[in-house]
């Protein structure tokens, strides 16, 4: 089976003011950075980053939702159209430990269209492998381009395997306090309004 990801870098951040998440740092790194390099590691061919363009040089497939700042889905939905693997890693882009989470993700069992993690029996949607052509056929029932829709709802048709994984793997970086417990430090700009 191919592989490809989506990495979902474009919300408003507004618990962190507006600054870029996916550029805050970590070990040394942008969590978008370490985002990359666990789905590349995890074998992705193509990386689709729902979101403006951050850094011009990454070797990455920009897109944007559209009106920007839709959502999960939104993004989802936008980031699709360029996915041509028969699987795609989907995962958010604030995520303490990418790695981490990507490897806890079995590979999809023959009689489901996704595995995707789940904490203390909450799936947690936005770290998930799932089968392209499932996915396309469920954002083709959402309306409005699944601007504003809950992933819930883009995924509730598909029979997912969820994989009980503990809190570390599902840890991310909502707010300023996250980043100082975990040691990172913000290096970016608010977002402007499109």
């Amino acid at each position: 089976m191919s592989l490809d990801a989506i990495l979902l870098a474009g919300g408003r951040a507004a618990r962190v003011g507006g600054a870029r998440k996916p550029l805050f740092r970590l070990d040394g790194e942008t969590l978008l950075a370490r985002a990359v390099a666990a789905v590349r590691d995890a074998g992705a061919e193509r990386t689709v980053v729902a979101a403006p363009v951050l850094v011009p040089d990454l070797d990455v497939i920009w897109v944007r939702e559209d009106p920007p700042f839709g959502g999960p889905v939104a993004g989802t939905v936008a980031a699709l159209g360029a996915v041509e693997a028969d699987e795609v890693l989907l995962l958010a882009c604030d995520l303490v430990d990418p790695a981490a989470a990507v490897g806890a993700l079995p590979p999809i069992p023959a009689d489901a269209d996704g595995v995707c993690l789940a904490e203390g029996g909450r799936p947690q949607w936005l770290t998930g492998r799932y089968r392209t052509a499932a996915l396309r056929t469920a954002a083709s029932t959402i309306p409005g381009g699944g601007r504003d829709a809950a992933m819930r709802a883009l995924l509730s048709s598909l029979r997912i395997a969820f994989v009980d994984a503990p809190a570390a793997l599902s840890r991310d970086i909502d707010t300023w306090d996250d980043l100082t417990a975990v040691g990172g430090s913000a290096a970016s700009e608010p977002e402007e309004e499109p």
